[in-house]
């Protein structure tokens, strides 16, 4: 206690009045990039004590701990810490008895000392190395900023504009935000919609998997075949989803083919399935384009597992759903001519309806339901 008293006792360093310029200065970066002046304050302090230990070859034994800096919109002012001895061991960290009491007449051995420095004596080097740690400090804030914002972002849609095309692995790397937002996204050739064809400044919308920390700022993965893709994009084209009037409960989709989106309405009187549709079918329309020509089924949700299965194999007609006791699976029984229509090309239209569901489909023509039970 009676250190830090003496302490407050001991004269100030020499201040240089610079301080509101700088926090001008600083505020105006804060507007601009974001960056916050606290963040660029601690940077400043640590660049000039960097600068310090750095200017001369005597300085550089100097603990950073023992460098102290101040600085306040009143001006800025640097001192050194050190220890009152009687005899010197350690020149960094320690100063003889009768030197320190030239800083504070009542200092006592053991006490701490705090010695001024005056910064305005700092040479060329020194202001190069405070330069040059504020604007890496710059940079890595811009970075910290950037994947901030950009971290929010997971699980939304953005519209970016086409950079580059990696010849060799078919990755494709998207411009996405604008202005001092704008960073860099990767489309893999994977989570591009199959015989979609892209150039260099095509504007394009992807649907941002995560975000990573890189050293260059974040790394934005994006994809053109998430199920996710849909359902922004409805939400985009669809006022009633917007408004939670309707809501999409789960989509199965084979990108660039065809998808199974489950809506149900949350207000009475909301026809789900029109309301997506939209006015002459513009609304499913313009999703449809957006995906390249992808078919898109919407279909009713329900509690009801065989009504949901029942709806979910639309276009085709269905005579009966029931299910299967002890497992998560149902038959299904649909006229012969509708066989075909109900299992779809290769299958797909069954297979989608299984994913949308998350229920099996066992799927029989009429004519073989009734052998089976005539069998039976």
């Amino acid at each position: 206690m009676a250190r830090n008293t003496r302490a407050k006792k001991q004269a100030e360093a020499p201040k240089v009045d610079i301080g509101a310029e700088i926090f001008a200065s600083l505020e105006e970066l804060e507007k601009l990039k974001g960056i916050p002046v606290d963040y660029m304050v601690e940077r400043l302090k640590q660049a000039l004590t960097n600068a310090y230990r750095k200017d001369r070859e005597d300085h550089r034994d100097v603990p950073a701990d023992n460098v102290v800096v101040n600085l306040s919109k009143e001006g800025l002012s640097m001192h050194l810490i050190k220890t009152a001895v009687e005899e010197v061991e350690d020149t960094a960290l320690e100063i003889p008895i009768d030197a320190a009491r030239n800083y504070d007449p009542n200092v006592q051995v053991g006490d701490a000392v705090n010695i001024p420095v005056d910064i305005q004596k700092f040479g060329r080097i020194a202001a190069q190395t405070a330069k040059q740690v504020v604007i890496q400090g710059i940079r890595e804030a811009e970075r910290g900023v950037a994947y901030e914002s950009y971290s929010n972002k997971a699980q939304e849609l953005l519209t970016g504009t086409v950079l580059r095309i990696d010849p060799t692995s078919g990755d494709m790397f998207v411009r996405v935000g604008q202005g001092s937002d704008a960073s860099d996204a990767i489309l893999r050739a994977g989570e591009q919609i199959p015989g979609e064809k892209h150039k260099e400044g095509d504007l394009i919308r992807v649907y941002v998997l995560e975000v990573n920390k890189a050293h260059r700022g974040p790394l934005v993965h994006v994809s053109r075949t998430h199920p996710n893709l849909v359902r922004r994009l409805f939400e985009l084209e669809t006022p009633e989803i917007a408004e939670g009037q309707v809501e999409v409960r789960n989509i199965a989709r084979e990108a660039g083919s065809r998808s199974k989106m489950a809506v149900r309405a949350t207000m009475e009187g909301v026809d789900p399935v029109g309301a997506c549709v939209g006015p002459r079918g513009g609304r499913v329309g313009a999703v449809v384009e957006e995906l390249g020509g992808e078919k898109i089924d919407i279909v009713v949700w329900s509690e009801d597992p065989c009504e949901y299965v029942r709806s979910a194999l639309s276009p085709a007609d269905v005579i009966s759903v029931s299910l299967i006791p002890g497992q998560k699976a149902c038959r299904v029984v649909v006229p012969d001519d509708q066989l075909s229509l109900a299992i779809g090309k290769e299958g797909q239209n069954a297979r989608l309806a299984a994913r949308l569901t998350g229920y099996k489909i066992d799927i029989k023509p009429a004519s073989q339901a009734e052998e089976d039970s005539i069998d039976n």
